[in-house]
């Protein structure tokens, strides 16, 4: 039956739940064992990571499968593909993915390459678990939605959910992968409480969901941008719009078919991103319309993203700095009010 849990509940349910099927399941990272214990006096797992997702896993599993590491993005992120390319199932979790340049040549160069290099013979399944986007006033290089940069990266898969029951189920998905996987976690989500099945179930990477169903407009979001856009398409409603809302859930491999079917359906999109508006996710989203669903278009595709600029620390500014249901809802007026 369904309970409610918050975003950090369901990750830490799923991460129990895969290691107790899975001995060779492991867990590393920084503060993901310990952190701020004194391990002196007898004190661990006082933090669980930076929002507490792993909170209680080195007391059911012990410290040889919950590993706190040094500070060194490069060497836990390798030493997790080492693992992963020898038999094990490592977690890494890279707290933010603004950290991911200091750790990209392991995936980059090695993790999402094994696999073509030796002819499908070889598995790499790591995950690595990351925290993304703005709204947490944590300045500009805590803030970033970088998910871009992993998607464009061939041989890895990348993953955003929106919702409590879709983190727990993507993220047992991508336990169990054989590819190396980067789950991006919105750090304003967390919080979020929602309905989550009990038990073990998984959520098949590569496959959107409509979220919400209309026939004027299609809204495209991810991770936090889906919220954004149900908002908008309920204030729509007052002007009679109905909207539809597609959840990418995954980045890559990417559910093409759902997206192209929606705007058959609608005629219409708009693609809301919370990444900048260059070489992202809302500009393949757009040329995919324009390439394989160009016959549907009424109009052409609008992008609602947050403009080209580092993420303001300032309150005010970061604010307007992230996509809003009201750029939204004037992305769909001018498109309905566009004359082909």
């Amino acid at each position: 039956m369904p309970r409610e849990l918050s975003f950090t509940e369901a990750i830490n349910e799923a991460l129990h739940i895969a290691m107790r099927a899975d001995p060779d399941v492991i867990v590393l990272g920084e503060d993901v064992a310990g952190g701020g214990g004194r391990k002196d006096q007898g004190i661990e797992d006082a933090w669980g990571g930076p929002f507490g997702a792993t909170r209680g896993l080195i007391g059911a599993f012990g410290p040889k499968r919950v590993r706190d590491t040094p500070i060194s993005e490069m060497g836990f992120v390798g030493a997790a593909v080492g693992a992963a390319a020898t038999g094990l199932r490592p977690v890494a979790e890279l707290m933010f993915i603004d950290f991911l340049g200091v750790a990209l040549d392991p995936l980059l160069n090695q993790a999402s390459k094994m696999r073509y290099m030796f002819g499908g013979k070889m598995r790499v399944p790591l995950t690595v678990r990351t925290n993304v986007g703005a709204g947490n006033r944590a300045g500009c290089q805590h803030s970033q939605a970088l998910y871009g940069f992993t998607t464009a990266i061939p041989g890895l898969k990348t993953v955003i959910p929106s919702t409590p029951a879709d983190a727990k189920g993507l993220l047992l998905a991508s336990i169990r992968d054989d590819s190396p996987v980067i789950f991006c976690e919105t750090k304003s989500l967390m919080n979020l409480k929602g309905e989550v099945p009990e038990g073990d179930y998984e959520i098949p990477l590569g496959r959107a969901a409509i979220v919400r169903a209309g026939s004027d407009v299609t809204l495209i979001g991810l991770g936090r941008t889906v919220h954004t856009s149900l908002e908008a398409a309920e204030m729509l409603l007052a002007d009679g719009i109905r909207a539809e809302v597609v959840d990418l859930r995954s980045l890559y491999p990417l559910d093409e078919a759902t997206v192209l079917e929606s705007l058959r359906r609608t005629g219409r999109v708009v693609v809301v991103d919370e990444a900048p508006p260059y070489c992202g996710i809302a500009s393949e989203i757009s040329s995919l319309c324009a390439d394989k669903g160009f016959d549907f278009l009424d109009a052409p595709v609008k992008k609602v993203t947050a403009p080209h600029t580092p993420v303001p620390f300032s309150p005010v500014l970061e604010d307007l700095y992230m996509p809003s249901a009201s750029r939204v809802i004037d992305a769909v007026r001018e498109q309905l009010g566009w004359n082909r």
